[in-house]
C-alpha cells in the first residue's frame, strides 16, 4: 500500500483502520470480528491504527492493543486521543453507556485538557493497550473546551513531543474552523477531520486545508461517507448524514453524484475515497469497519481508479469545487 508523509516524516499508509467499532459501536463486535478485522487490515498493507479512550471506554484500546502487541513494533503506527478521562464508577456498572457504544457504563467519561490530566489520559492508554509507545496523540473533541485544549493541552502534548515520547500531535474534530484555529496557535502536526471534507461537504475547503498546505500540517480526513450517506452504490431514503436523517435536498444531491458516477462505471463509496485524496495536505484516510469483508471492502474501494471526467462533470456539474475537477 502507497504511504505519504508528514511534514515531519512520519510515513502513514494511505489508509488507516479507525477502530471505534472495536469498541462495540452501536452494536456488539465479537472478538472473531475483531481479529478479522485487523487480520485483514494487516493483511492488505494498512499499518495506521487509530483509536480513542472514547471508543467502548477502553475497550477499543485494549482489543487494538491485544491485536498489535504480536507485530513488529516499528512496521506500524498507531493514534489515540486525549481529553476524556475514563473515572471508575462501580455505582453505574449496570447501566449501559448512552454515547453510543454497547458497553457498561463503568467507567465513565470525564472531560479535561489540563496538562495534569493529559498525561494521566496517555499513561492509562499505554496500560490498557500494553504498547510500549503512541506514534500520534490527537486532542480529542477538545471545541467546547477550546481555550484551554489550544493552550495548556496542546502545550503538553507538544512537550511530550519534544521529549521524543510521541512523533506527532494534533486535534481531531467534526469541526473545522477550530481545527484552523488550532493551527494558527500552535506548532502542530496533523488533524483529523471529521466529515468536514467529503464529497458532500466542503467546510475544509475554504480555510483548514489551505492553511494546512501552508503551515506543513498534515491532514487525516475521516468520516468520508459522512455517517452512511456515501457509503452505498446509492443512498437508502432514511440514510444518515451526521448522525442525524439526510434532508430531502441532500439525498438528491447524493444521487447526482452518484448518477455521475454510474456513468463511469464507479460507485459511489470509491469516489468518496477517491475524492478527498486529491488535495496534496491529505495525507491518509481513516475508515472504520467490523469484521474482515468491511475491512476488505473499504481497501477495494480505496484501490479503484476514478476517471478524470467523472472530476469533471461533478464540477461542470456543481456538485464539487470547480478546483478538485
Amino acid at each position: 500500500m502507497r504511504t505519504r508523509a508528514t511534514p515531519r516524516g512520519l510515513q502513514l499508509t494511505e489508509l488507516g483502520l479507525g477502530a471505534a467499532q472495536l469498541g462495540n459501536l452501536f452494536r456488539v463486535t465479537t472478538e472473531q470480528e475483531t481479529v478479522e478485522t485487523v487480520d485483514t487490515a494487516w493483511n492488505a498493507g494498512i499499518r495506521y491504527f487509530d483509536t480513542a479512550p472514547h471508543y467502548g471506554l477502553g475497550l477499543s484500546e485494549r482489543r487494538l492493543g491485544e491485536q498489535l502487541r504480536s507485530r513488529p513494533r516499528d512496521e506500524y503506527v498507531v493514534s489515540t486521543k486525549v481529553g476524556r478521562l475514563l473515572v471508575p464508577t462501580p455505582e453505574t456498572a449496570d447501566q449501559r453507556d448512552t454515547e453510543g457504544y454497547d458497553v457498561p457504563a463503568d467507567p465513565t467519561r470525564v472531560w479535561d485538557f489540563s496538562r495534569d490530566g493529559i498525561l494521566r489520559s496517555v499513561e492509562a492508554s499505554l496500560e490498557r493497550t500494553g504498547l510500549d509507545r503512541f506514534d500520534i496523540l490527537y486532542l480529542h473533541d477538545p471545541e467546547n473546551h477550546f481555550e484551554q485544549a489550544s493552550t495548556e493541552g496542546i502545550g503538553a502534548l507538544i512537550e511530550l513531543r519534544e521529549q521524543g515520547v510521541v512523533s506527532a500531535v494534533g486535534a481531531g474534530m467534526n469541526y473545522a474552523e477550530p481545527l484552523a484555529e488550532l493551527i494558527r496557535r500552535a506548532d502542530i502536526d496533523l488533524v483529523m477531520c471529521a466529515g468536514r471534507f467529503t464529497l458532500l461537504d466542503d467546510t475544509a475547503v475554504a480555510d483548514l486545508l489551505p492553511l494546512a498546505q501552508e503551515r506543513g500540517v498534515g491532514v487525516v480526513a475521516a468520516g468520508v461517507y459522512n455517517s452512511g450517506l456515501l457509503s452505498k452504490p446509492r443512498p437508502a431514503a432514511d440514510a444518515m448524514f451526521d448522525y442525524q436523517p439526510a434532508p430531502a435536498d441532500l439525498l438528491a444531491r447524493t444521487n447526482a453524484v452518484a448518477d455521475v458516477c454510474e456513468r463511469h462505471g464507479v460507485t459511489l463509496p470509491e469516489a468518496a475515497i477517491a475524492y478527498v485524496y486529491r488535495h496534496p495536505a491529505v495525507v491518509n484516510v481513516v475508515l472504520g469497519a467490523r469484521g474482515g469483508r468491511q475491512v476488505q471492502s473499504n481497501v477495494d474501494r480505496a484501490a479503484t481508479e476514478i476517471p478524470d471526467e467523472v472530476w469533471r462533470e461533478l464540477a461542470d456539474a456543481g456538485l464539487i469545487p470547480a478546483a478538485f475537477a
